[in-house]
């Protein structure tokens, strides 16, 4: 079953084809254009996601990344005027934070959770890569861990990453979260309470 889906930046540039972000967005960010281009990008995923809503539509959640240069205190309501202009239910939506975002700057905690208020749901990107405080991991209004593919690249021949895993996503489990992996180690992890792949 579909529990939900990712929109992802491409550039389709006309000499140089499919370009991955990574080819571009650090340019953008140089000049200072991640607030606008992340503004676009949040609206027109939620513009398609209006679309697809139709008689035989099963709903699903929809994520999408944010820079932290987008997050300020204004961050929710921007969000909440799109969701409105697309007539598009906001526990439909969720943001993507890397965990510096998500996690380093309380400060921005009460526009997140004006967000969490109204449904939209947050998730941690690539957990593990950063040094999460266990105190803000309580505090925030995160609702998914996204468990980093080089943090468990290892899990089928290391028994310390598996035990790691493992407390994390006990942990995740506890305090009401829920967490994904990627697909190709969906049986190791499903074993120990994961409830979700990505691809």
């Amino acid at each position: 079953r579909i529990a939900g889906a990712e929109a992802l930046m491409r550039w389709r540039h006309p000499r140089l084809g499919l370009l991955p972000p990574g080819q571009f967005l650090p340019l953008a960010e140089s000049f200072g254009l991640m607030p606008e281009i992340g503004a676009w990008v949040l609206g027109e995923a939620c513009r398609q996601m209006h679309k697809w809503q139709g008689p035989a539509w099963q709903p699903f959640r929809l994520a999408i990344n944010v820079s932290a240069s987008q997050v300020g205190p204004t961050f929710d309501d921007e969000v909440k005027r799109v969701l409105a202009d697309m007539a598009l239910p906001a526990e439909l939506l969720e943001i993507e934070l890397t965990e510096s975002v998500a996690f380093g700057n309380p400060a921005l905690f009460a526009s997140f959770d004006a967000l969490r208020a109204i449904g939209v749901r947050f998730a941690a990107d690539d957990f593990g890569t950063g040094y999460s405080c266990l105190q803000h991991l309580k505090c925030c209004p995160i609702t998914t861990l996204k468990i980093d593919q080089s943090f468990v690249a290892r899990l089928p021949d290391d028994a310390r990453d598996q035990t790691i895993v493992r407390a994390v996503i006990q942990l995740a489990h506890g305090l009401g979260m829920d967490v994904i992996f990627r697909r190709r180690l969906h049986q190791l992890i499903g074993r120990n309470g994961c409830c979700a792949a990505s691809s």
